[in-house]
């Protein structure tokens, strides 16, 4: 940052106009907050490309279905079969049912195909007349179970928040069946979306308070102050208001997409990230009160100093964030802007309010250690201190065994499974609607509830019939009853709507090569412009969109860093180095996190977009510390030469560094909170890398590196031919000892 400008943000009176600015800005902007909620898209078009199969299949359908309704599914089972007493209680439950708000209708798919004769049996009592032979006409095979689908309206605006109360309501109208031995089971589609909801349910709230917990119990251990902890703190907390108001304002009048898993994580980013800037200016800071006498000079340095290497690091994140505006997974391209317009706001917020509070309290919020104007540097004889001098006995030695390990790490990848999570796998506790879906799959069609969705020309009709039933999976076509369930469909204008169910579980790796082979099958038929959707299609182009996104983005993030990185440090060698070393921490991050999912933690597996949320958090974040690290570096290698810098910046840094570490580890631990399988592995899986980054890749291998490789970090900048204004030579220093040099008069610091 310019001197001017750090001197105006903390000058002795501007500092106030600044602070009343600014808390304008911020207290204006966290009024909207309140509203992001309402402004989250969690139905499945707000997460599916929109050039996909079953995108276009929803837009053709319109016409033949409300895109507003989805089915729930109630089994009524009895483990010795059913009764015809059991058919009156069903039929009584359906007429309540249909009394419910937002049910739109309740039909059995068992009754709809008898004949008319046979559904005359539908009035009045006579059904409980009738034999067990004709009973068995209106159950399941097994004799066990009968099965009513229940359609329920989701509507745009605030229908996923209703749904949990809606299947709630269903559940209490099944629940008092009048039929002993009689078990009532809720399932399918709107079954889980319930439990999605409420899963989601509250998410900003829960990971905000947990992460602020976590924050507050960091602040406390590494400024062992009763009140210093509390100006970042309040800080962060800030910048999460403001920056749900700022992506609020985006939703509501750019057009910016944002739902459940975007919105929370935002919060973590937001107080995480916020909070690791705040230590390292803090630190920083406290260094400068020890230099200068008047604490508005001592701020304006402090900003001077570490505003490049905070600006650089969030500058790094926010690009690798808007990165992912090239997914072609809407969810996934939503994230980017929505997580990155967190980022501006938290920068801003650390770097303008953060300093002023500061200053305006004085030197007394470090009590009980406060920094005095002459005070000796304590960093020269602490811990990073001596690990540095430890490290530079045999740098090379160090470096080739931690990258060994590391490496040895990330064979664990190979238990990664990041194919996708069935319904059954994608949560962390049990769930109503999964309990209640396995027990149906025992009794019915595992794909009944989530038909696939077939749309066409209409004059082709027949010829996709007639293509449809030499497709493996899928039940032969109803003679009757469910005119979509029919052999020649339903038309409306001049296309052509079926549905066929699958054999196997919709959500099952076989249902989706079912779908392969039915739109084969269907695309064959010259002139029909066949189709062919429904939930396990969406799966499916889901999973196969955030597949080709990992192969897209991924390699873009590392050019983006990469430039960055050459950008800041003037430099081709160091940047090569610090991305290599942050890929190699990410590869050990998750191979371990692989091994811990599947075999302590018992995980069936990783949602298909997993590696690239990990890659794109632990790179963008896991580089941060690096540049933390290796601008101090280069800042008293300009003074010292190369292996005095690489030991003074590593003695300076060490312990700020590791505390932001531990505060981002802890930040995304909160995820684990949610009964989300998807967002607990990436939030242990960030917190590990971070750790990894802060405690081993940076503190031992990048600092063993910078002190093997020596002034060839620099290559080919000037400071490669110069190695510091004495051209001091490496080799002519063995093993200094750390200290702060005597050239840190205020003078020499202006």
């Amino acid at each position: 940052m310019n001197q001017q400008i750090a001197g105006w943000i903390t000058h002795r009176w501007a500092k106030w106009v600044v602070l009343v600015l600014t808390l304008s800005v911020v207290l204006g902007l966290a009024m909207f907050a309140s509203k992001l909620t309402g402004a989250q898209e969690n139905d499945i078009a707000a997460f599916l490309p929109g050039d996909a199969e079953s995108t276009k299949v929803i837009e053709r359908t319109a016409e033949f279905a409300d895109d507003e309704e989805m089915p729930a599914i109630v089994a009524y089972v009895r483990e010795d079969g059913i009764t015809a007493g059991d058919l009156q209680a069903v039929l009584a439950d359906a007429e309540e049912l249909t009394r419910l708000d937002d049910v739109v209708s309740v039909v059995s798919p068992a009754l709809l195909q008898l004949p008319p004769d046979q559904q005359a049996a539908l009035d009045g009592g006579a059904l409980s007349d009738l034999t067990p032979e004709q009973v068995s006409a209106f159950t399941s095979e097994d004799g066990q179970a009968v099965q009513l689908f229940v359609t329920v309206r989701v509507d745009s605006t605030d229908g996923w928040e209703r749904l949990p109360d809606l299947i709630g309501e269903i559940r209490d109208v099944v629940d008092d069946t009048e039929s002993e031995g009689l078990t009532a089971w809720v399932g399918g589609p709107a079954a889980f979306g319930a439990d999605q909801s409420e899963a989601f349910a509250g998410i900003d709230g829960i990971l905000l308070l947990a992460a602020v917990a976590v924050v507050v119990i960091m602040l406390l251990l590494t400024y062992r102050s009763p009140v210093l902890w509390l100006i970042p703190l309040i800080c962060g907390v800030l910048s999460v208001g403001a920056a749900q108001g700022v992506v609020y304002l985006l939703a509501e009048y750019a057009d910016l997409t944002v739902n459940g898993q975007s919105a929370g994580i935002l919060a973590v980013l937001v107080l995480g990230a916020g909070i690791d800037y705040a230590l390292l200016l803090v630190a920083r800071y406290r260094e400068e009160l020890r230099r200068y006498a008047d604490r508005h000079e001592a701020m304006a340095h402090a900003l001077h100093r570490a505003a490049p290497a905070i600006l650089a690091s969030g500058a790094t994140v926010i690009i690798g964030l808007l990165c992912l505006t090239f997914a072609e997974l809407n969810s996934t391209s939503g994230l980017g802007p929505v997580a990155a317009a967190g980022i501006v706001v938290s920068l801003a917020l650390m770097l303008i309010l953060l300093p002023v509070l500061l200053v305006i309290f004085g030197r007394w919020v470090f009590w009980p250690f406060i920094p005095h104007f002459g005070d000796p540097e304590p960093s020269q004889n602490g811990i990073w201190s001596r690990v540095g001098r430890r490290i530079s006995h045999r740098p090379r030695a160090v470096w080739v065994v931690t990258v060994g390990l590391l490496a040895a790490c990330t064979i664990g990848i190979v238990q990664l499974d990041a194919n996708g999570l069935s319904n059954a796998d994608s949560f962390t506790t049990s769930q109503p609607s999964i309990e209640a879906d396995e027990v149906i799959a025992e009794h019915f069609p595992a794909g009944e509830g989530q038909p696939l969705q077939i749309v066409a020309n209409a004059d082709r009709a027949a010829d996709v019939a007639t293509a449809l039933e030499d497709v493996d999976g899928l039940e032969a076509a109803a003679p009757g009853g469910n005119p979509a369930e029919g052999p020649t469909g339903v038309v409306q204008g001049d296309t052509v709507y079926f549905e066929r169910t699958l054999t196997d579980a919709s959500d099952s790796p076989a249902a989706a090569q079912t779908v392969e082979r039915a739109r084969d099958a269907v695309h064959d038929v010259d002139g029909a412009d066949a189709l062919v959707g429904g939930m396990t299609a969406i799966v499916k182009d889901v999973q196969d969109a955030s597949s080709h996104d990992n192969l897209l983005i991924i390699p873009i993030i590392l050019v983006v860093v990469l430039v960055i990185l050459g950008l800041l440090l003037r430099a081709i060698v160091a940047p090569l180095i610090l991305l290599g070393t942050v890929v190699l921490s990410f590869g050990a991050a998750v191979g371990i996190s692989a091994l811990v999912f599947r075999h302590i933690f018992g995980f069936e597996g990783a949602d298909t977009s997993f590696p690239l949320f990990a890659f794109v958090f632990l790179v963008a974040l896991g580089i941060d510390y690096n540049i933390f690290l290796m601008t101090r570096v280069r800042e008293e290698t300009l003074q010292h030469g190369t292996r005095k810098g690489a030991l003074i910046g590593l003695a300076a840094t060490g312990g700020v560094i590791t505390s932001a570490g531990l505060v981002l580890a802890g930040t995304f631990s909160a995820l684990a909170t949610l009964p989300i399988v998807f967002l607990a592995e990436l939030g242990f899986v960030v917190a590990l890398g971070v750790l990894l980054d802060t405690i081993v890749v940076r503190s031992v291998l990048v600092t063993a590196l910078n002190l093997d490789i020596g002034r060839w970090m620099w290559w080919p900048s000037a400071l490669w031919r110069t190695d510091g204004p004495d051209h001091l030579a490496d080799d002519h220093h063995p093993a200094d000892p750390v200290a702060v040099p005597a050239g840190h008069e205020p003078e020499h610091r202006a």
